[in-house]
C-alpha cells in the first residue's frame, strides 16, 4: 500500500485488518477532498467552474458514504455506534446517553432485560 502508514508490520496484519485499513485511509482521503473542494467553490468567483467543483465534491460525498457502508457492514461495534448516532433527531451528546439508558431499562433492540414477569406481559 503505496503512501500509507501501517502502525505495525505488514506480516503480521491479516487480510481483514489491511482491507479496513484501506477503506478507512480512502475514507479520510474522501473526506479531505470534500474539505478541499468546499475551500474551492468558496474561494472562486467564477460561478461556471463553482459548479463544477460543486459536482466533483458531491461525488467525493459519494464516495464516502459508501465507503462508511463497507466499514459498518465489516465491524459490528462500528455499526452499533452509527445506528446509534446516524439519523436523529436533538443534541447529538444526549442521543448515546438516552440509548444506553432505553436498552438498559428493557426497551432497545439490543436489551438483555428480561422484560415483564406479569403473566400477559402486564
Amino acid at each position: 500500500m503505496a503512501g500509507e502508514t501501517l502502525h505495525e508490520d505488514r506480516k503480521v496484519l491479516g487480510a481483514d485488518t489491511l482491507d479496513q485499513h484501506r477503506a478507512i485511509s480512502s475514507l479520510m482521503e474522501e473526506l479531505e477532498a470534500i474539505d478541499w473542494y468546499d475551500q474551492r467553490i468558496q474561494g472562486s468567483d467564477n460561478e461556471m467552474l463553482r459548479a463544477i467543483l460543486r459536482n466533483n465534491r458531491d461525488e467525493e460525498k459519494e464516495h464516502a458514504a459508501m465507503i462508511l457502508e463497507w466499514l459498518r457492514r465489516h465491524d459490528p461495534a462500528f455499526d452499533r455506534q452509527l445506528r446509534t448516532y446516524l439519523f436523529t433527531e436533538g443534541p447529538i451528546h444526549d442521543v448515546g446517553t438516552t440509548a444506553a439508558s432505553t436498552q438498559s431499562m428493557g426497551g432497545g433492540r439490543r436489551s438483555l432485560a428480561i422484560g415483564s414477569l406479569r403473566p400477559g406481559g402486564a
